[in-house]
């Protein structure tokens, strides 16, 4: 036995203690929410959401603008929230596009899923919808983001991009073999955030008046239609104009145009979700349209540039945890995971009290008992900085509950994955779907992207393209002349 043989080492964190699962976060049976105590996942992520200082850790690269929403169809059979339940109300919003892997230098060309982040500012408190321009995601489980950007990123010991990183976790991770069939389309090239969807990615919950509660996914659809452009003219634009998409929506707004948008909604009752061959709380997934379409809700018109780039757009902090009365999280693993780690990157980044900062503070009035901290603007006048209190009759007040329908939930703890994972299905009907020069473009820009990687990971990727569709996986093979 060679006595120098390093001893094999085991995954630990940051105190030493072993990691029996770091991939799968730990919730309430197999699919039911994700427990705080998981003391894993809380570490993992708050020490993944401090690396970088001020740049954001993903969507460093972004532009963004202001307008309002306008409500054209009343959603009070479905949600009690304000801001969906008068045709014609309007409410001010701010939007930060982005892109999720480059730096702040990056060009906006580069194939990524670009961030769509909208802002609302109402009357209950603001409410952000935080998603991308793909309906779907790399992962399911938010214990895998911190490894999953780490693996997008620059290498650690060179600070260079790596494909062989990048392939390696992506053929690691069946799950993202759906979101590749996205991504390496031209639907991963653009170069107008005028012209690109919005989803929220993430199932949410809407519950009315009476308690009832429906799934929710959002979708933004651009007036102008979706248009994308090829690898090799956002290789071009990348040298000749990286900031083509940045420029274009700042121009368009400064000449006095309108950028206009369409939110839709899918709604899905719970007890359907075990009927499906999918978990529809997995953002992996889309939901079929013809069984759940779209409803269109209102439309959002951006007409107003910022008046100072770093106040109002590099400032801003959107967090899915924003959420107002008649809207829930699910126990979408990837969105619970979210809920904790925006804010807290937020208050690394920017301060704790990065809500108080212009851009961030709600319209509607603040009113608790936090204090202090680095950079605070706003104080309470009164003494009584507690609660439950005598001296100033128990306020601030609880606001009053509505109808509830309390959930249940009973389970083991556990990391698993989710019962029905079904990592391929979707990935093959969405090839299946393409035309014969969609397909060609799809693996096309695959092997131009993997042609450098070694072997055997370029092997595990296919294997996942084959188990997706035979078709897929054999193109992608005979374009990389692999025997």
């Amino acid at each position: 036995m060679n006595k120098n043989k390093e001893k094999e080492k085991y995954l630990t964190n940051n105190q030493g203690i072993p990691v029996v699962d770091d991939a799968n976060s730990l919730t309430v049976g197999k699919n039911g929410p994700v427990l705080i105590e998981d003391l894993d996942l809380v570490e993992k992520i708050s020490s993944f959401d401090r690396e970088r200082i001020p740049e954001r850790v993903v969507h460093a690269k972004g532009a963004g603008a202001k307008g309002y929403f306008e409500v054209t169809k009343c959603m009070k059979k479905y949600t009690k929230a304000r801001v969906f339940n008068k045709i014609g109300n309007k409410t001010k919003v701010a939007v930060r596009f982005s892109t999720v892997i480059g730096s702040k230098g990056s060009a906006d060309t580069l194939r990524d899923p670009r961030g769509f982040a909208t802002k609302f500012y109402t009357t209950e408190g603001n409410l952000d919808i935080v998603g991308n321009h793909i309906p779907v995601f790399f992962i399911r489980d938010a214990m895998k983001f911190p490894d999953m950007v780490h693996a997008f990123k620059p290498s650690p010991t060179n600070d260079l991009t790596d494909k062989n990183r990048f392939w390696d976790f992506i053929s690691n991770s069946p799950e993202s073999t759906n979101m590749i069939t996205f991504l390496f389309s031209d639907l991963g090239t653009i170069k107008s955030y005028r012209t690109i969807e919005g989803f929220g990615v993430n199932t949410y919950v809407w519950v009315n008046e009476k308690g009832h509660r429906v799934f929710i996914k959002y979708h933004w659809i651009p007036k102008l239609g979706v248009k994308t452009i090829d690898r090799h003219e956002a290789e071009m634009l990348a040298g000749v104009d990286p900031n083509v998409a940045t420029k274009d929506l700042y121009d368009t707004i400064e000449e006095g145009k309108k950028v206009e948008y369409t939110l839709k909604v899918q709604m899905m009752e719970p007890d359907k979700a075990n009927k499906l061959d999918f978990d529809p709380l997995d953002a992996t997934k889309v939901w079929p349209e013809d069984m759940f379409p779209l409803v269109e809700v209102g439309k959002m018109v951006l007409n107003e540039n910022p008046k100072n780039f770093f106040g109002e757009i590099e400032q801003i902090a959107f967090c899915p945890s924003n959420i107002v009365p008649g809207i829930e999280l699910s126990n979408d693993k990837l969105l619970q995971g979210r809920s904790f780690s925006y804010k807290d990157t937020q208050r690394h980044r920017i301060g704790v009290n990065f809500q108080q900062l212009p851009v961030n503070r709600p319209r509607s009035p603040v009113c608790n008992n936090t204090q202090d901290g680095p950079m605070r603007y706003f104080y309470s006048d009164s003494s009584i900085n507690y609660k439950p209190n005598s001296l100033n009759d128990n306020k601030p007040k609880d606001y009053p509950k509505g109808k509830e329908c309390p959930i249940y939930v009973e389970g083991k703890l556990v990391r698993e994955t989710i019962e029905k994972s079904n990592d391929f299905t979707q990935a093959g009907e969405r090839f299946k779907s393409m035309s014969c020069k969609e397909k060609c473009t799809l693996v096309d820009n695959i092997v131009a992207d993997m042609w450098e990687v070694d072997l055997k990971i370029q092997l595990k990727a296919i294997e996942n393209f084959c188990r997706a569709d035979k078709e897929f996986g054999k193109m992608v093979k005979e374009k990389l002349k692999i025997k």
